[in-house]
Formats: structure tokens, sequence, C-alpha cells
């Protein structure tokens, strides 16, 4: 009853026009703000699953390292006791350390990793070779695939020129000043390959061999810097991190692929709820119209209040009528917005329209991923909001009662 009172005052002519604009204007202004909230946490849900994936292929499922040293000590035997856990599919080990490259005179501060030939299992590196290949030599003969901000930062071309560069790595076994050469062990490497991940990874990360990265500084065949592992597609991280850490002891780190960046998820989920906070205080603000309609249409409905009155109903009949109709401007606004939200959201997805500008990332449009609880939460938040601008009209509505009965 209350749904068809507030039905018919939505669709009846007014005798103020400015009724009918003020009802119109509060629809339109609760639908562009509704297709504005879905869009904008579709684009960041876009984004934050590029980042997550571009992430999830550079990053280990699970990473092992020292709690206190910069190095662990495991034996093959039991590395390959390792697979024997439930969840674990593989693991590569790893020696990282900080180098200089130098091509003439340019050059570079890198990551150095060495990895040995089962990184290739635990990591899709290779999904993001640009240029040339990934190969990393062995210790006599060693090869470096760069990343692509390294290959501009030093002028090297691994296509098109074959020449050697230079490198330097911390010398364990001398303790002269850091800016002495005695400081170092140097050594010529071949560039083979650039990968293209994204500029964190590219400015910074270069890959050779294992047996070279260790030879050169002086670390021992059974230890590493960390052992990165693989796990199975339906193992829980965080179970196979407890078997890990009760197999290997206080003495090792083990980090998931969340924990290993836990403040860029972090960051991404604040950034993604301020949106949603400042969206929904625009939301706030435009729902304001359906204040301003509610309020003229009580002044409208003065008569047909008296005589509902007079036909027995009470005031909290009268306040649901017109609680209904602002919850009905909401609900059409809100109605329409979704569904242009979604149209354009398809859309972008399937034709690319809006365009990411520069040209340097690893897609050149905005990623859109819808997600059911961004609508289920844009719904629930109009409701809200809507209930509470209809609710004082509405209330004064009841209360007019008394003051055309007196």
């Amino acid at each position: 009853m209350n749904f068809l009172f507030a039905w018919r005052y939505f669709k009846s002519k007014k005798t103020t026009n400015a009724i009918n604009i003020i009802a119109w204007v509060s629809v339109i202004a609760i639908a562009v703000v509704t297709a504005a909230i879905i869009i904008v946490l579709s684009v960041f849900n876009g984004f934050e699953s590029l980042v997550k994936g571009l992430y999830s292929d550079f990053y280990a499922d699970i990473k092992i390292s020292s709690a206190q040293n910069k190095t662990i000590k495991l034996t093959q035997q039991k590395l390959q006791e390792l697979t024997k856990l439930n969840g674990v599919a593989n693991y590569s080990g790893i020696v990282e350390e900080k180098a200089v490259l130098l091509n003439d005179t340019y050059q570079s501060i890198i990551v150095l990793k060495g990895v040995d030939e089962n990184y290739t299992s635990v990591n899709n590196i290779t999904n993001y070779i640009k240029r040339g290949k990934f190969a990393t030599g062995d210790a006599n003969q060693p090869q470096i695939i760069l990343g692509a901000g390294i290959e501009n930062a030093i002028a090297a071309d691994v296509e098109f020129s074959v020449k050697p560069l230079l490198l330097y790595l911390p010398n364990k076994k001398r303790t002269t000043s850091i800016t002495s050469l005695e400081s170092f062990n140097s050594a010529t490497i071949t560039p083979v390959g650039t990968f293209l991940v994204q500029q964190e990874f590219d400015n910074k990360y270069a890959f050779t061999n294992l047996s070279f990265a260790k030879y050169m500084l002086d670390i021992k065949p059974d230890e590493f810097t960390s052992v990165e592992i693989k796990i199975n597609p339906k193992a829980n991280p965080n179970e196979v991190k407890k078997q890990l850490q009760q197999y290997l002891g206080k003495d090792f780190k083990i980090a998931t692929r969340y924990e290993q960046n836990a403040s860029l998820y972090k960051i991404m989920q604040v950034e993604k709820w301020f949106i949603y906070a400042l969206l929904s205080l625009i939301l706030l603000v435009a729902s304001f119209n359906i204040v301003g309609a509610l309020t003229m249409l009580v002044l409208e409905k003065q008569k047909d209040i008296l005589i509902l009155k007079a036909m027995g109903a009470n005031n909290n009949f009268i306040q649901k009528i017109f609680l209904t109709e602002g919850v009905l401007l909401a609900a059409i606004g809100g109605t329409i917005g979704i569904v242009l939200a979604y149209i354009i959201c398809v859309l972008q997805q399937k034709f690319h329209l809006i365009k990411l500008q520069g040209g340097t990332f690893i897609i050149d449009y905005y990623p859109v991923k819808m997600m059911p609880l961004d609508f289920l939460l844009t719904i629930t938040t109009i409701a809200i909001i809507a209930f509470f601008a209809a609710y004082i009209p509405s209330k004064k509505a009841a209360k007019e009662i008394q003051s055309l009965k007196s």
C-alpha cells in the first residue's frame, strides 16, 4: 500500500513544476554518482588484479630466508625433502646481491639474482622476456638477463651487440674502503635477454646463473640468500608456511607472497576504500535533492494527507508513504546508475575504449574488473543514504497532520 501511494505521487503531475524538476534532478544525481562508484571501484579492481598478477609472476609463492643472517644453509638432501611436504611443488635456490654493471662509460647499480635451473619452474619471468632469451650460462661463461630499465640505463643491446659487460660484486675477503676496487670482484658477463614486467623490477633486477654468483661472492655450495618455493595450485599458502616453519625451525624466516608485499597490498586496499568513502560523500550530497523534492511534495500533498487522516490513516502510515517515496527516487536513480556502469564496464572490457596515456605501462588501456561485492556495497550504501535522506521530510509529513488539524 505504501509503495502504491509513493509510485502514484512519483508519476502524478504536480501543480508546481519545480517539484518534478527537483525529483528528476535527484534521480539523475543518484544515477551518475552510483555509476561513478561502480566504475571507479571496477577500475581499481582491474589495476589491483593486474599488479597482483605481475607480482605473483615475479615473486615466489613462499620465500625462505634467514631470520638473522644474510645467508641460509640447506644441503641438497634437505632441499629435496622439502618437496615431500604436503603442498610443495618445487623449489629454487637463490643468491641475491647488489652489484655494479658497466658498459663503457655507462653504469648502473643493480640487484643481481643468481638462480638455478629450477627457477623458471617456480617463477613466470620467462613470460616477460621482451628481447633475446632467458639463458644464464654457467660459471665459466656467465650470461645475464637485464631488466628493460637497466638495459636502457647502460645503453646495452642484447640483440645487435654481443659486447660483454663488466660486473662488480662485493669481495667479502677484503676489508678496505668500499670506494676501492680491491673491495670488489669483477668479471665480464654477456647480456642475452631483456625482461619487461614493471618499472620497479625492470630498473632493479638482473639474472645470472647460481654457480657464477656463488663463485663471485665466495658463497659455499650449500649456502643461499634465499630459497623460493612453488606450491600446488590448490594448496593453502599459510598451511604450507606452517609446515615449512616446523620442518626448518625458528632460525628460518618463511614469508608468503602476501607477506613479501604486505605494504603494497595494504596501500591498494586503503586507496580503494578512500575513493569509495569520497564517492559515498558525494552520493550523500546528491541525496540532498531527495530532501528538497520530498519537502516540496509534502507541501504539495497537504490535502491528500488530511483525506488519508480522515479515512483513518495514522502518523506512521503517512510517514511510511513519504519514506517510501524517497527510497523510490533513490532506487530508480541507483538502478539507472548500475545499468549504466555495467554497460560502460563491459564496453571497456571488450573494446578498450579509454586508453592509458604515456604508453609505458604493460597495457595501454584502463583495466576493468567487476565484482559482485562492489555492486552489493553500492546498493547498500544507496539504501542507507536514501533512508536517512527521506526520513526527515517523511517525519515532517507525519507532523503536518497535527498542524493542519489544529
